[in-house]
């Protein structure tokens, strides 16, 4: 990966992913927009991803607006694996928004843990969808 390369795993349907793509280009930057609900990923492509993200795969899964409650995946049971074939037979089950830079990968909830990893600061200030500031030079305590 290159200095400046960015790749986001996007849903155009959620406000905070819609907010980190802004202020990833907000900085400067055009990034590879991923959207994973279009062009799922595969089970190899997610255990590299959570390898990237250096978190279990159990922190990678979101629960509201999901099938984890049907499918019964808080169960303790479930392995890595397992979890990760649920993702990529129900991509809904990712988290996002996923970014990976020469900096690092991270799931950027909240938006502005995306700061960390831009490779330039934001070019002014940045207003997200429901109006809270982000400022210039702002690094997340994420």
């Amino acid at each position: 990966m290159s200095d400046t390369s960015i790749t986001i795993y996007h849903n155009p349907q959620c406000g905070t992913s819609r907010n980190v793509l802004a202020m990833i280009r907000n900085s400067g930057a055009e990034p590879t927009v991923i959207e994973y609900l279009k062009t799922p990923l595969k089970a190899e492509q997610l255990q590299v991803l959570v390898q990237q993200l250096g978190m279990p795969v159990r922190d990678l899964l979101r629960q509201k607006g999901t099938p984890y409650e049907e499918l019964g995946l808080g169960a303790a049971h479930w392995t890595d694996a397992q979890l990760i074939d649920q993702i990529e037979a129900h991509p809904i089950l990712m988290n996002r928004p996923v970014v990976v830079t020469a900096k690092g990968a991270k799931l950027c909830r909240p938006s502005e843990a995306v700061l960390d990893l831009l490779p330039n600061e934001l070019q002014g200030g940045f207003t997200k969808e429901d109006g809270e500031v982000v400022e210039p030079g702002k690094a997340s305590n994420v």
